[in-house]
């Protein structure tokens, strides 16, 4: 194909996504005039029925858990596809102990400034404890597992970029990451499966509410939802910035 056709095609697309997308603005309502009714219920119903004060937290792990199901699964297929086909693309194959170390010390990379390495070392226990907040209190506040696991996620990165690969490999083991996200999925789906198993509709709110609304352990299954996905989410991270890096390793070794 030429460049021209190219272009053309390009065009093309990126035309009929504007229409697509300006047409869904225009049905779009009025900023401040929600239509309903749907929101005014869950507003009105979501603290007595869950005791979480993080509605939209109970929107996502609790009246819509079903779906946040199927998006926890879209990162973990995704994760597994990226380190599927970069482990493809580099021929893996089994190296000696301390090899992923080697390279590192001998990769050709523009040495870390003093500035970017105290930075990030300096807000990654920061960074670390805000994620694990976000993460567990998801029914309290507007927070959750998802934007938890990207936090924590981020602070693991914080690590590499203060020029401490080797040390981002020990903390962040292919396989032990690899276990621990199957482990997250996993688990958010096995507690539907249990909540079948006890007579009640899949993923339905089968463990004590606690006491008060509000509270870091009321809310029943959501904040044990939120856990799960968090625990997946910081993994998946973990593992497609974990195949990246060791992508780029072998490609500058190959320099």
């Amino acid at each position: 194909m030429t460049p021209r056709a190219r272009l053309v095609l390009f065009l093309v697309g990126v035309s009929g996504l504007v229409a697509f997308i300006v047409w869904g603005l225009a049905g779009v309502p009025a900023f401040g005039r929600y239509r309903g009714p749907y929101g005014y219920l869950v507003d009105a119903l979501a603290i007595h029925q869950t005791h979480a004060t993080g509605i939209v937290s109970a929107v996502n792990f609790y009246y819509r858990g079903f779906d946040t199901l199927g998006e926890e699964f879209i990162l973990f297929v995704a994760a597994v596809g990226v380190a599927t086909v970069l482990r493809t693309l580099r021929d893996e194959t089994e190296g000696s102990p301390g090899a992923d170390d080697e390279r590192a010390a001998g990769r050709l990379a523009t040495p870390t400034s003093e500035t970017v390495r105290t930075s990030a070392l300096a807000f990654t226990g920061p960074v670390l404890v805000v994620g694990w907040f976000l993460t567990t209190h998801a029914q309290t506040s507007p927070s959750g597992g998802f934007q938890g696991g990207v936090v924590m996620a981020s602070a693991v990165a914080l690590v590499y970029l203060a020029g401490h690969y080797v040390v981002f490999k020990r903390i962040s083991p292919v396989d032990l990451t690899e276990t621990v996200e199957a482990l997250g999925a996993g688990g958010f789906a096995l507690l539907g499966i249990g909540t079948l198993v006890v007579g009640a509709p899949f993923l339905a709110d089968v463990l004590p509410l606690g006491a008060p609304a509000g509270a870091v352990d009321a809310s029943g299954t959501i904040a044990l939802i939120s856990f799960f996905v968090g625990v997946e989410v910081v993994a998946a991270f973990v593992l497609i910035l974990d195949e990246f890096l060791e992508q780029t390793i072998v490609v500058r070794s190959r320099r």
